[in-house]
Order: C-alpha cells, then sequence, then structure tokens
C-alpha cells in the first residue's frame, strides 16, 4: 500500500549548520523533495527569510507546497531540474542566494511507491523517472541501447563487474518478450550475479543504479549546476551538495577544488596569472552521518555533505 509523500531528509543538524540560514536572508532548496530541508531553513531565517523550492518530480512540488504553506508568501515552489536554476530564480524574481542546497538522488516516496519502477523489491513498470511526465523510460532505455551499450552504461554508472553478463541476460529476456516490470529486471540480473545479498547490499543494486542514472541524466544535470557556481550565490553565500556514491562526490569535490584553488600555473612560474579563488572551503573534506542516524535511517548510510562560501 502507497504512503503519501514523506522523506526522511538526511545530515538536517550538518545541513543547518553548513548552509548557515539568518534572517532575511535568501535561500534555495534546489531538490526540495517533501520539504523536509526546507521547512527547518524556513525557520532559522525567520521572520523575514525566504525560499525557492525546486523539484524536477510533481509529486515532491505538491508535496511541499501542502507542507511549507505555513510559511505563505515567504516560500516559493517551482517545478523544474535543478540545472535550470538560472531561470527558475529569475522567474521568482531572485537575483542571488545566501544558500543553496542540492539533495541528490533518489527520495523514499519514488523508492515506496511501486508504480515509479524505481525499486527491485516491488513489482512495477520499468518507468524510473523523477519527473514521470518527462523523458524516455527504463524500458525505452533498455530498448534502445545494444547489449554492448547496456553493457558499458551498467558498469559506468553502476561499478558491476559482471557488467557484460547482466546485459547479455536482460537483452536475451528482453528478446524473448519477458522484460516487462521491475522485477523481471531484477531476475535478469539475478540469473548472472545470485540472488544472495552481499553484506545490505543487494545483486540488483548496482545494476539499477546504473539504470535509473542514466534514464534521469543524473550526472550530467549535476555537472551542469556545478558549471553554473559560483553566479546563483551572492558574495558569502553557501552551497551545500550531499551526494550518494562517489560518481556524484567525484564531480562535487573536483568542481569546489577548482573554484577554492584555481591556480594551474607551473610550478617555476615566477608570478601566478590566474583569477584569484571565488570561493573557500566550509568543509576541508566531507561530513557523514553518525552512527545514530544510520541506524534510525538506513538510506542515509551513504550520505556525505561538502560545502563551500563564495568570497567574491
Amino acid at each position: 500500500m502507497e504512503t503519501t509523500f514523506e522523506h526522511e531528509p538526511v545530515l538536517m543538524d550538518s545541513v543547518l549548520t553548513l548552509l548557515a540560514p539568518v534572517p532575511g536572508g535568501v535561500y534555495c532548496d534546489a531538490t526540495v523533495g517533501g520539504g523536509g530541508h526546507a521547512e527547518r531553513v524556513l525557520e532559522a531565517c525567520a521572520p523575514d527569510g525566504r525560499l525557492l523550492g525546486i523539484d524536477r518530480d510533481p509529486e515532491a512540488v505538491t508535496a511541499a507546497r501542502a507542507r511549507l504553506a505555513r510559511f505563505g508568501d515567504r516560500v516559493s515552489i517551482r517545478h523544474g531540474r535543478f540545472s535550470q536554476i538560472e531561470g527558475l530564480l529569475a522567474e521568482a524574481g531572485v537575483k542571488s542566494v545566501d544558500g543553496l542546497l542540492v539533495d541528490l538522488g533518489v527520495s523514499s516516496p519514488q523508492l515506496d511507491h511501486a508504480r515509479r519502477g524505481f525499486s527491485f523489491m516491488r513489482v512495477g513498470p520499468l518507468d524510473m523517472r523523477m519527473d514521470p511526465t518527462d523523458g524516455e523510460t527504463a524500458a525505452t532505455l533498455l530498448a534502445r541501447l545494444s547489449e554492448d551499450e547496456l553493457a558499458d552504461l551498467i558498469f559506468r554508472f553502476g561499478g558491476e563487474r559482471l557488467a557484460r553478463p547482466i546485459a547479455r541476460s536482460i537483452k536475451a529476456m528482453e528478446a524473448a518478450g519477458s522484460l516487462e516490470t521491475t522485477s523481471d529486471l531484477a531476475v535478469a540480473v539475478r540469473r548472472v550475479a545470485g540472488r544472495k545479498a552481499k553484506g545490505d547490499i543487494d545483486p540488483a543494486t548496482r545494476t539499477f543504479q546504473a539504470i535509473r542514472i542514466a534514464v534521469n541524466c543524473e550526472l550530467e544535470e549535476l555537472s551542469s549546476l556545478l558549471d553554473l557556481l559560483p553566479e546563483p550565490l551572492a558574495v558569502g553565500g553557501r552551497v551545500v551538495v550531499i551526494s550518494f556514491h562517489s560518481l556524484e562526490d567525484r564531480l562535487v569535490k573536483k568542481r569546489f577544488d577548482g573554484l577554492a584553488s584555481p591556480c594551474s600555473c607551473p610550478r617555476d612560474m615566477p608570478v601566478c596569472s590566474c583569477p584569484p579563488p571565488s570561493v573557500e572551503h566550509v568543509t576541508r573534506r566531507f561530513v557523514r552521518v553518525t552512527a545514530a542516524e544510520a541506524g534510525a535511517n538506513p538510506r542515509a548510510r551513504s550520505a556525505r555533505a561538502r560545502a563551500v562560501r563564495r568570497i567574491r
């Protein structure tokens, strides 16, 4: 039985510390989800701080509007992708923000609602779109890719060492007309990788992750947002990014390091001609969830947050 759009926000206390919201500030939660992080930010920047919430999932937009309605005109929620942040900020009449939060990955309702087609634990359509109104489904993607292309995708986005035999198994089931649901896809993977979970990781996890990332163009979306930085931020503004796997975190770290240390001069260059840094690190490494939070919310275990502050 499906529940309402309820999502347990991760690293809540750390997010508030890193984002440092203050009264009168302007903030953007670019993955607003059910509104959990946004609610706390709005409380922290009361009585006159404002927040723009963005989400590509229409169900999240509806849920966030309902949850945050009590804040009145201090909050505005928009349907869109975070790579479109410049246009969405302009539509909302916002020139720059004092804090930007991006919580990457999939939300609990997307996993828990079988009709969304994200989970190998529930029988659903091969969809996996974060925005069910836009883009190709997982079924369309799988039908379009050749066996070699699918294997490359599963290896690149899932780190799955059995990518080639798994891709062969998936395409064989597709050719036989027996690849119609998420359960069918899980069967195709487990025929190769086995049925037994290794630790807490189901054999189908990496393949489902890889296909979901490809369906939603997640890394391309993240790269597009990172390329915009630090422009959406006011001087002194902070951006906090929560990632859930190494592919995301690597992109975030590289961009943050590049903005904070832009010098590329040879060692023997007498005078540096590179532009000065535009940001400074708020976190030197990354912030992880506590053991208590990981125990209470297993889906938060891999979460890590990085933050920078614009200085010019």
